[in-house]
């Protein structure tokens, strides 16, 4: 879902020093003839997208060596930023922005007779991610080349991203998303860059000349990785850093043998065999292969990573000791946390390191992003599993552990309780290996991602840790890049702010803060209303382009995009749906805003509840969209494939930010501060980031509701009992039994029975009966100010003004400062 917007985003002063358009028409054609191979009478939208993403690449790879160049004559310390997700979506219009080119190289594609969107709308979204954590990574990549600090992004090359979500008959139908199938324009291939990547195999101990004990790892399968590059260039363009992701190449492409006996299957077996490692963004781990396959993807692009720091490493030094001075590694989430034990064999078995000398410079190395709170979500692999793929990294987990449990049993003899919490190996549930306790004794820093997560980090999950290592758990706020989330997602409303207060706030969202003064100026407030009005608009026409769904331009924008998760609690939302499309039906008369409650997101594939719920908004859609008795009153859209660009439709024309997670589950969120950064009203419970956004935008201009962290914990330490809700509220019961008996489902009235189960039988886990009423209560109130346009736009205002906080710049600057000890290493002047 793409949009067409004229409005004139603001670029960088690198933009006064451009070619000017007749010289940009002329480097245009040349690539549309001697790189695409097209001329204009033959070329299409997607030739002239690659015609332009050329133009601009070269600009990019000019001040990528540049950038490159600089870095190596400082020989300064570098971030590598480990990440198995990458949500970067759409490059072309980022990277135009960012230099500076957008303005001329859209008008010299129209001097050659181009539709603009038609040509930008070829680009497809590079979804290497699943949500939050793949685009929290893609900002913080943005933000490391603005602020210009040296820095790699390490991780897959998926050839078929996060699958591409169909909704046929109401269900999510998953499809693979061939992103590739054109080729990719920005990344450049890097044969030369190859590196072995070892699998299985035995490991066999021998005593050196020196009369040490030595490993070495043998018997293996190979499988070889190799390096595609994408510069990232930061605002302004004067630093281009590097995304390498890695790609698996079979280590023998043929066997010719097999091939002249006639069986040509079997020719090329092993090649796809070990190119499958990196074909599949997340494969099904429901299954011993999927598992298996998870498992060697996490291992194949930290092993890469670490021979590719090591090997620049020693291009310039020769002293192991130095690397904690030079290289900070950023392990996002456990994912790429077998880079711990991974360095210490490179270390001890090829560079022949003591035990301790290694694990000084691996825990000085190391940091780790925490990002999750609920425990059956911290990742663990079954040892016997570590034992057949990765022998000698278990073997040196053992002994990680081995020492760690001696030390906390000397600090605290006699408890063997702590010893059990603690440890790296839970011996209790199947002999599993906790990588976020490898993670956390493997690191010299770890973070949360917003107050209350890290609170919660140091108070229930990782208590046991913080009171062993003082100090070593902090917090990092999560932050967005306002390039991307404001900048080039709502141009009309960037080129607002900047008229009003200048252009600062991109690089310093601080700046924003001077908006305030304007929430109760007039022209501003008319202006800022018909910025909103007219992204609005553009979502409606959207929508009745690809759905055939009508929708009131001039409703309430209800809007909840996210990841379907119970947690997340979509359901919630729909309960409330049904409850003012209950009272609505049984009050026809009455006076209610016009509302439209606008749905995106993904369910994991292998996520059956999840899924119904999808099934269910779509069903609940149907009748309350198709009822003559509702009309325009309430209209409910599910928006299919939620990616970045369609984010970046959605977002600008929100007038509610529906961020209802249960307290204490969500472990910040960064919708939530898009949304709000684009002036959503927020309507959430004080849960990851809402509470921050809560004290910079100030309670009166948020909608706070529901249970907080202790109140949850309160409840469930009582007993909670879904069915005291059910019977006690007369509203909420009526919703659930209409669901429940088949009101929305009248061909399968028993379709919905699982979801009824998950909420009352089998005790309502994330608490949506206990927060109903109050959430009711909190739409009502909402419905109140809505009808007070000067209001609520002076409420909005104040609610873009009060984002500054939440920039990745802000975050990285955080990280560099507190965990990397890196510095920015600008150009000269």
């Amino acid at each position: 879902m793409a949009r067409k917007s004229t409005a004139t985003r603001k670029t960088p002063p690198q933009a006064e020093k451009n070619e000017n358009v007749p010289a940009l028409c002329r480097i245009l054609t040349d690539h549309l003839t001697y790189t695409v191979g097209k001329d204009h009478f033959t070329a299409t939208p997607r030739d002239w997208f690659f015609a332009l993403a050329h133009t601009a690449r070269n600009q990019l790879t000019q001040r990528w060596m540049e950038t490159m160049r600089r870095y190596y004559r400082a020989d300064t310390k570098r971030i590598y930023y480990l990440s198995m997700e990458f949500l970067i979506g759409r490059t072309l219009t980022n990277s135009l922005l960012n230099m500076g080119y957008l303005d001329e190289c859209s008008k010299a594609m129209l001097d050659a007779g181009n539709d603009l969107e038609a040509v930008y709308d070829m680009e497809p979204d590079a979804a290497l991610g699943n949500g939050g954590l793949g685009r929290l990574a893609a900002c913080f990549l943005d933000s490391m080349a603005t602020l210009a600090l040296p820095s790699y992004g390490y991780g897959i090359r998926y050839e078929y991203g996060m699958f591409n979500q169909h909704i046929e008959n109401g269900y999510q139908v998953e499809h693979p998303d061939n992103w590739l199938r054109y080729g990719n324009p920005w990344e450049f291939p890097r044969p030369e860059v190859l590196y072995p990547v070892k699998f299985y195999g035995r490991v066999v101990e021998y005593i050196s000349e020196q009369g040490r004990l030595r490993h070495h790892w043998v018997d293996t399968e190979e499988i070889m990785a190799m390096a595609y590059d994408t510069p990232v260039p930061g605002y302004g363009g004067e630093s281009v850093n590097n995304m390498r992701l890695w790609s698996a190449k079979a280590s023998r492409d043929f066997n010719l043998k097999y091939f002249n006996e006639g069986n040509y299957i079997k020719a090329v077996e092993d090649k796809n065999q070990s190119e499958n490692l990196s074909k599949v963004l997340y494969p099904d781990d429901t299954t011993k292969m999927g598992r298996e396959l998870r498992l060697k993807q996490q291992y194949f692009f930290v092993s890469a990573s670490l021979q590719d720091m090591l090997y620049r490493f020693n291009k310039f030094h020769k002293d192991l000791d130095e690397l904690p001075g030079k290289v900070a590694f950023q392990l996002n989430d456990t994912h790429p946390s077998i880079a711990i034990p991974d360095l210490m064999r490179i270390l001890m078995d090829i560079h022949h390191l003591d035990w301790d000398r290694a694990w000084a410079i691996t825990t000085r190395i190391f940091s780790y992003t925490n990002h999750t709170l609920m425990p059956e979500a911290l990742e663990t692999w079954p040892v016997n599993l570590f034992e057949s793929i990765l022998p000698r990294h278990l073997q040196i987990i053992y002994e990680i552990n081995y020492r760690f449990l001696t030390e906390v049993g000397h600090q605290n003899p006699g408890d063997i309780d702590l010893l059990k919490r603690v440890s790296i190996i839970d011996e209790e549930n199947g002999r599993r290996i906790r990588m976020a306790h490898l993670a956390i004794v493997g690191s010299h820093q770890v973070n949360g991602v917003a107050r209350i997560h890290t609170e919660l980090m140091r108070q229930t999950i990782f208590k046991d840790f913080d009171r062993f290592y003082p100090g070593k758990i902090i917090n990092i706020t999560n932050g967005i890049t306002p390039r991307r989330w404001l900048n080039q997602a709502n141009p009309a409303l960037a080129g607002l702010i900047t008229e009003y207060i200048g252009d600062g706030w991109l690089t310093d969202l601080m700046q924003l803060g001077k908006l305030a003064p304007f929430a109760t100026d007039k022209a501003f407030q008319d202006k800022f209303r018909a910025v909103k009005q007219a992204n609005k608009e553009n979502l409606a026409r959207l929508i009745h382009l690809k759905l055939g769904i009508r929708i009131n331009p001039d409703s309430l924008f209800d809007v909840q995009i996210k990841r379907i998760h119970e947690y997340k609690r979509q359901l919630l939302n729909l309960l409330h749906v049904v409850t003012l499309y209950n009272h609505i039906r049984a009050n026809p008369a009455t006076d209610r805003i016009p509302r439209t409650v606008i749905f995106s997101g993904k369910a994991a594939p292998g996520y059956a509840l999840a899924k119904l719920i999808i099934k269910l908004i779509n069903d609940v859609a149907n009748i309350v969209n198709n009822d003559p008795a509702i009309g325009d009153r309430l209209k409910i859209v599910f928006i299919p494939n939620y990616d970045v660009t369609t984010a970046t439709v959605i977002v600008p024309a929100a007038d509610i930010s529906e961020q209802i997670s249960t307290a204490g589950t969500e472990a910040s969120g960064t919708g939530n501060m898009k949304l709000t950064l684009n002036g959503a009203l927020t309507v959430g419970t004080l849960d990851g980031a809402n509470i921050e956004i809560h004290d910079e935008v100030g309670a009166d201009n948020i909608f706070i509701f529901g249970l907080n962290t202790a109140e949850v914990a309160e409840l469930k330490h009582k007993g909670y009992n879904p069915w005291d809700y059910y019977h006690g509220n007369e509203a909420l019961r009526k919703v659930l039994d209409m669901i429940g008996s088949g009101y929305f489902s009248p061909d399968e009235p028993s379709r919905f029975e699982p979801i009824i189960d998950a909420l009352t039988h089998s005790g309502d886990r994330f608490l949506l009966l206990a927060d109903y009423a109050d959430y009711v209560a909190c739409h009502e109130r909402i419905e109140v100010l809505y009808r007070d346009p000067v209001e609520w736009t002076r409420k909005a205002i104040l609610n873009v003004a009060g984002m500054g906080k939440f920039s990745s710049d802000r975050a990285i600057g955080e990280y560099a400062e507190k965990i990397w000890d890196v510095k920015p290493v600008r150009g000269e002047g």
